[in-house]
């Protein structure tokens, strides 16, 4: 079997030697679009996180048996030609649950607790001509008692939401597709959710119905001081409408998801008199050391399934 890993920059520094098992393993940092056929002509086995493919690329790949994701979606690759061309196609779900919703509370706790700003104020210097020992002109909130509204309870909103409750918050959700009921918190309509929260935190995935579901109209029902977290998908936010949102209020934002990454230059975000509101990572919340390791594992299993079955 030959297997091709078409973007490995994306998993870091994850061990892949064991897919060696499986037969002759040649990697690639990154992929572009018209690198892959001549690198995938003669695969078996495809492993990658974003490249996409087209009906038009797989229907040129006539060796291939087997796309194995690194990722939970499966939007990159055309899945109806792929079955008509009898290509399965493998992802891996659940793995990355604990690690993101553990990202979410992260980026909430540092925004109640201005954590940049007086990380800032120490490393600056300026804690050290102050003629008090402390310094609290940014203040800092508690997430005890406060509420916490989740968009998508799904398995990584479920988590969340325990982790929420673990500080004394709150708990509430509204489920996107209508169709998750759960009877252990609260559920509100969309409004309802974004008009009480203190915080709101988003777990939902990307479609043509939540698409911009955050947007210039149901924005300004946020909180003046709302917090605002989303560790779902970039383009569930309206993230310009939000700009201008946070502009007109003390609303803070922690993100590491965006409508198109990597990040655009010039975004609205970085406008700088929201800087301080602001806390962004670079869609990280899923790679943490355990979860990638959990990943490879995962996508492993996956092509050792599908290899006992021919």
């Amino acid at each position: 079997m030959k297997l091709v890993i078409l973007d490995t920059l994306t998993l870091g520094d994850v061990n892949l030697e064991q897919f060696k098992d499986f037969g002759l393993v040649e990697t690639y940092a990154t992929t572009k679009e018209n690198e892959i056929l001549e690198r995938c002509k003669e695969a078996d086995i495809i492993i990658t996180c974003k490249v996409r493919f087209s009906a038009e690329i797989l229907q040129s790949l006539p060796n291939l048996k087997l796309i194995a994701l690194t990722s939970t979606g499966m939007d990159i690759i055309d899945l109806e030609a792929a079955k008509s061309l009898g290509i399965q196609v493998k992802n891996v779900v659940g793995y990355s649950t604990f690690a993101v919703a553990q990202h979410a509370l992260m980026l909430a706790l540092a925004l109640l607790g201005n954590l940049a700003s007086y990380d800032g104020y120490c490393k600056n210097g300026k804690w050290c001509d102050s003629p008090i020992f402390t310094h609290i002109t940014h203040g800092l909130h508690e997430l005890h008692s406060k509420q916490w509204g989740i968009i998508g309870l799904g398995n990584i909103g479920k988590q969340t939401a325990k982790l929420a409750q673990a500080f004394g918050a709150e708990v509430s959700y509204t489920s996107t597709s209508g169709a998750n009921t759960n009877s252990e918190y609260p559920q509100k309509s969309l409004q309802e959710l974004l008009s009480s929260s203190d915080i709101i935190s988003i777990h939902a995935p990307l479609n043509t119905s939540t698409y911009h579901l955050l947007n210039q109209a149901n924005l300004k029902l946020l909180k003046d001081h709302a917090l605002l977290i989303n560790v779902g998908r970039g383009g569930i936010i309206d993230e310009e409408a939000l700009a201008l949102r946070m502009q007109e209020s003390q609303i803070k934002f922690g993100s590491d998801v965006l409508e198109k990454e990597p990040m655009m230059a010039n975004h609205p975000l970085l406008n700088p008199s929201i800087q301080d509101r602001l806390l962004l990572t670079p869609h990280t919340a899923w790679a943490y050391t355990e979860t990638r390791e959990r990943l490879i594992q995962k996508v492993y299993e996956n092509i050792q399934t599908f290899l006992n079955q021919k």
